[in-house]
């Protein structure tokens, strides 16, 4: 029988104590992993996860500021805001933007096009909210609160955003804001712009965008699991953007588009005691409310291959041969040298030829002046004349003095993308065309032909340095401004031009300008009610062969000669200068001084006493359906057209193709 194994009791304990040894070593080690982890998360990794956690609650919105006004002279408000409502997406709260855009698409009338471009910039930018759609219709509004609950993430809310009350009237000089581009998000402040879809994109919008724009605040408030807001914590006001005036004049600008309506063509009116640009048309011109929201591809389009060109800014980057409206300066230019005196005389025979060489450079007077002084020269606008100044000039030095005027540079206007212009010289020809320069091209220079090319602003910012007796002006847009940034204002001119004549010798341009109205080529314009400086141009667009007379008739419209006036008013005390130019006008006299005597008779003589005003609210709305109207109508014709032309072409070939079987 075997004998029970009795235990062995010391070996038994100690095995358990090991156990629990073990044990408690491990349970040690947890609680010591545990109570690090705690320290980790409580102590040092504190501000981190506090930080996260706060994140799920807690959500700083971005306030944009306000965008600064823009006013005329008068008080006028030319740029206004006006609130909308918009649709935006908050990226971090939808979990498939490319199915919900898809789904947005039939309410808010999103294209392919705008869906794309929403999933860009999402893509860019995932923390902020991106905004879908500007300024929804009630309809809008209506199909998407029905629908709102099966979209979270995605919201409407109340914005500010840019109104320009008179349509095409200011688009070429106030321009637009419109959607931050990837161009334009890659080099401006992403702080500064929080909250914000618009950027000045051309004129003073732009010019000016950084005291426009404003300082953005923010809101920092409570929300739940869904995003919904509880409570608002804290908050930093956004400051707004500055207010600007400008120096132009609302009556004066409505004047200059009538004279131009039909017509393509720009005008500038500059004040010549100061540099204020007191009207700045650009005609045919735009509707500027379409390119905030974005405007459709087809009406771009419509814009872009415009046979008139309305998107061109024909005042500010319209170069054209300024034809007989150089001559004052060039005159001046002649006592200046030493080469003329006031009483001095050549004599026109109605053609000038370089020495040794038989081509006659023409006058536009078949048979000539006869005996011509300085102030007949202006007066009559005699090409002979200068023909022979600038040959005993040379072209350096006409280059040199023209230049004093701002030809063939930027005039400093506060505007954006300004042209220069050409003002040639040797050196410009040998770096343009690697050619040398020839006599007969200072011939063409002379009388504002070849190569010399100026814009409207120029040729209207030279008359008004005339008018001041040689004070160099900058022309200039801004007139005050009201906020928080601090603004540089040009007051008065900057300098005077370097002139080795008499003091005298600018009133008398002064007084042989005004003969062109009293008695030359510009006497079509002539009043005894106040006294006018002018002068007439008409630039040649197409050349005539050696020999030939210009014929209108025999040219397409599109080829005639450029008409040109510049002058200013009244002569004893000049408060308004100008240039307009009517493109294919066909002449000076006619076509282009009437259009200058008008806005010189409202200038002088009926802005004070009756000024024209802008039409009132309802006005506005009458005239903006009416237009509506005007423009479904031309879309419809326009259409229709293209419908007939194409279906013509269609039944042509398909006869060509049944000819040829």
């Amino acid at each position: 029988m075997n004998k029970p194994i009795t235990p062995n009791t010391e070996q038994v304990n100690s095995t358990f104590t090991n156990r629990i040894i073990i044990f408690g070593i491990i349970i040690l080690i947890g609680l010591g992993g545990l109570i690090t982890r705690y320290g980790y998360l409580q102590v040092y990794a504190h501000d981190q996860y506090t930080t996260q956690a706060d994140n799920n609650r807690i959500k700083l919105i971005s306030a944009p500021p306000s965008r600064g006004y823009i006013y005329d002279r008068n008080g006028v408000i030319l740029a206004d805001n006006q609130p909308v409502f918009t649709a935006m997406l908050s990226p971090d709260e939808v979990e498939n933007p490319e199915r919900t855009l898809h789904l947005l698409a039939p309410i808010f009338d999103l294209t392919d096009t705008d869906i794309t471009d929403i999933l860009a910039r999402l893509s860019k930018n995932k923390n902020d909210p991106v905004t879908i759609k500007i300024d929804l219709t009630e309809a809008q509004l209506a199909q998407f609160s029905e629908r709102k609950p099966f979209f979270r993430g995605v919201s409407i809310q109340s914005k500010l955003t840019r109104s320009y009350p008179y349509d095409e009237l200011f688009a070429h000089v106030i321009g637009y804001v419109g959607r931050i581009n990837d161009k334009e998000s890659k080099r401006i402040d992403k702080d500064r712009y929080a909250g914000t879809d618009l950027i000045g994109k051309i004129g003073i919008e732009d010019y000016y965008e950084d005291i426009l724009l404003g300082q953005p605040g923010y809101q920092s408030v409570e929300t739940d699991a869904h995003g919904n807001i509880l409570r608002q914590l804290d908050t930093k006001p956004p400051i707004a953007g500055n207010d600007i005036t400008l120096s132009l004049d609302y009556g004066l600008q409505t004047i200059a588009q009538q004279q131009l309506d039909g017509r393509r063509g720009a005008i500038v009116a500059i004040d010549p005691k100061n540099g204020d640009v007191l009207a700045f048309v650009s005609n045919p011109s735009y509707d500027p409310n379409p390119f905030i929201s974005g405007i459709s591809f087809k009406d771009y389009d419509d814009l872009r291959e415009d046979l008139d060109q309305p998107l061109y800014n024909r005042a500010l980057q319209g170069t054209y041969p300024p034809g007989s409206t150089i001559k004052p300066f060039e005159g001046l230019g002649g006592i200046h040298y030493g080469l003329r005196d006031w009483n001095s005389t050549i004599y026109d025979p109605g053609y000038f030829s370089l020495p040794g060489d038989s081509h006659r450079f023409r006058d536009w007077k078949r048979g000539g002046h006869g005996t011509v002084d300085l102030k007949k020269s202006i007066a009559m606008s005699v090409d002979t004349y200068y023909y022979k100044l600038a040959y005993e000039m040379g072209i350096q030095r006409l280059h040199d003095w023209m230049v004093r005027f701002g030809f063939g540079e930027d005039t400093g206007i506060d505007l954006p993308n300004e042209k220069s212009g050409i003002m040639p010289s040797p050196k410009w020809k040998k770096d343009t065309y690697d050619k040398d320069w020839l006599p007969g091209e200072t011939i063409s220079v002379s009388i504002g032909q070849g190569y010399f090319l100026a814009t409207p602003l120029q040729i209207a910012n030279a008359t008004a340095m005339t008018a001041s007796k040689g004070q160099h002006i900058t022309p200039h847009l801004l007139k005050s401004s009201d906020g928080a940034a601090d603004v540089k204002i040009i007051t008065k001119p900057d300098g005077k031009i370097d002139y080795n004549g008499k003091p005298s010798d600018w009133l008398r341009m002064h007084d042989a300008m005004e003969s062109v109205v009293e008695n030359g080529t510009g006497r079509g314009i002539y009043t005894p009610r106040y006294r006018i400086a002018g002068k007439t141009g008409t630039a040649q667009v197409k050349s005539i062969a050696q020999g030939k007379r210009y014929d209108k008739s025999a040219i397409d419209k599109r080829h005639w000669d450029h008409a040109w006036f510049n002058g200013f008013a009244p002569v004893e005390d000049p408060q308004i200068a100008l240039a307009v130019l009517v493109e294919n006008g066909g002449g000076g006299s006619a076509v282009a001084a009437p259009i200058g005597r008008a806005l010189f008779d409202y200038w002088v003589l009926q802005r004070k006493t009756d000024p024209v005003l802008p039409p009132s609210a309802d006005e506005l709305k009458v005239i903006k359906r009416q237009k509506a109207f005007e423009k479904a109508m031309r879309d419809a014709i326009r259409d229709k057209e293209a419908k007939a032309l194409e279906e013509k072409e269609a039944a042509e070939a398909e006869a060509a193709a049944a000819t040829s079987e």
